[in-house]
C-alpha cells in the first residue's frame, strides 16, 4: 500500500486528491496537511467527507511527513516547495508538485513570470514534467520529483501537440483562447472571485502576460524542436469547474498550395492519442464541452478546418481539478510506483 501525504489538502485541488485517493485500491492517505485548519477534523472542512474521513488536519512539516509517506503531493502556492525542498527529503520520499516551481526549466523565465526568487533551482534539471501522455517514459521508479502541469497548460498543450509535432501548422501563428471555471483560482477569499463579481459575467485576465504562457511555449517548443512564441488569453467564466480552449493556427500548405485534409489531421491525432486512455478525440463535427468531462480525468479534443482562411480551429475541454490537477497527479503517482496508469481514475464524467 502506497502511503500518501497531501500538503494543501483543504484547497480545491487538495480536496480533489482526497476524493480520488479514497477510491484508490493501492494508496492510503496518512497526512492531511493544512496550515489554516490544524487539528480540525477534515470532514468539518469538507462536509462531503463526513463518515468517510475522520482524520484531523495537520501542519505542513515536510521533513516529518517525509518519514511517514512514500509520496507527497504538494498542492500549494508557487514558491512553497522550492523554499523547503532539500536533498535529504528527496532521498526519502517521492514528490508530485502541483505548483509551477519545477515546471519551467529556465529559472530566469520562472522568476520573471512569477515574480519570485527560486529557492532551490538545483532540483529543476531532474524534475520531470508530468504530462503523462507525452512524458510517461521519463516517469519511472527512479524519478524523485514530478512537476505536475497546470490546468490551462495541460489542455492547451494536448490540444495542439500532434499538429505541432507533425509540422501541420505554423506554430508561430498559434493563438490560444482559454476559459476556466472559478475553482481554477483556488479556495482563498478574493474579491474578483466573489459571487457578485463572477455571476452573469465573463472577463479576460492576465492578457499578454499570464504566467502559464511560458509553460505552454516551452513544451510546444520541444515538439517543434525550436523556440515557440504564442498568444495566450485566459478568461474567467461563472461555473465551478472546467477548462475550454479554442486555438487558432495557420495550416501549412503543400507545394501545390493544398491544405491538409481532415483525414491527414485526424491521422496526426490518432498517431499520438488513439491508445491513450484519457484523451478522447471526438467524432467529426462534435465540439468538446466542459459538461462532458466534469468530474473525470478525460480530455476531449476536436478540430475544424476553415478552408476560407487557411486556418485550423482546435478545441479541448477538461476538468481543471481532475485532469488539470489532482487526477493527473494520481496518474503520475501510478507511473512512479509501477501501477496501472488509470488505477483510481476510472471516473465517469458527471451529468447533469
Amino acid at each position: 500500500m502506497i502511503k500518501a501525504g497531501i500538503i494543501g489538502a483543504t484547497g480545491y485541488a487538495g480536496s480533489e486528491l482526497v476524493r480520488i485517493l479514497m477510491g484508490h485500491r493501492e494508496a492510503e492517505i496518512v497526512w492531511y496537511g493544512s496550515r489554516s485548519y490544524i487539528d480540525k477534523r477534515y470532514h468539518e472542512v469538507y462536509q462531503n467527507m463526513f463518515r468517510i474521513v475522520d482524520d484531523v488536519c495537520r501542519d505542513d512539516d515536510l521533513e516529518e511527513l517525509a518519514e511517514q509517506a512514500d509520496v507527497i503531493f504538494t498542492a500549494t502556492p508557487q514558491g512553497y516547495l522550492a523554499g523547503l525542498l532539500t536533498e535529504e527529503i528527496l532521498k526519502r520520499v517521492k514528490i508530485v508538485d502541483l505548483s509551477a516551481d519545477y515546471r519551467i526549466k529556465d529559472v530566469a523565465v520562472y522568476e520573471k513570470w512569477y515574480g519570485i526568487e527560486h529557492k532551490s533551482p538545483q532540483f529543476i534539471p531532474e524534475a520531470v514534467y508530468g504530462l503523462c501522455e507525452l512524458n510517461r517514459n521519463q516517469i519511472t521508479a527512479s524519478t524523485r520529483l514530478v512537476a505536475n502541469p497546470g490546468c490551462y497548460t495541460t489542455c492547451s498543450i494536448l490540444t495542439a501537440y500532434p499538429l505541432v509535432k507533425e509540422g501541420l501548422i505554423d506554430v508561430d501563428t498559434l493563438i490560444v483562447d482559454a476559459k476556466s471555471g472559478t475553482s481554477g483560482a483556488g479556495r482563498g477569499a478574493k474579491v474578483p472571485n466573489l459571487f457578485c463579481e463572477v455571476n452573469e459575467n465573463i472577463k479576460a485576465y492576465g492578457v499578454a502576460g499570464h504566467r502559464h504562457t511560458p509553460e505552454i511555449e516551452e513544451q510546444l517548443g520541444y515538439a517543434a524542436d525550436r523556440e515557440v512564441t504564442i498568444n495566450f488569453t485566459p478568461h474567467l467564466v461563472p461555473m465551478n469547474r472546467g477548462i475550454l480552449v479554442t486555438e487558432y493556427a495557420k495550416l501549412k500548405r503543400a507545394a501545390d498550395g493544398a491544405l491538409p485534409t481532415y483525414e491527414e489531421i485526424r491521422a496526426a491525432y490518432d498517431k499520438y492519442y488513439a491508445r491513450e486512455k484519457f484523451v478522447r478525440v471526438l467524432d467529426k463535427g462534435v465540439c468538446p464541452e466542459t459538461k462532458w468531462v466534469e468530474g473525470s480525468n478525460y480530455v476531449d479534443i476536436n478540430f475544424v478546418i476553415d478552408e476560407r482562411t487557411g486556418r485550423v480551429i482546435l478545441m479541448g475541454a477538461l476538468d481543471n481539478l481532475v485532469k488539470g490537477a489532482a487526477g493527473q497527479a494520481v496518474q503520475n503517482m501510478n507511473l512512479l510506483f509501477g501501477l496501472e496508469e488509470s488505477q483510481g481514475l476510472e471516473l465517469v464524467p458527471c451529468f447533469p
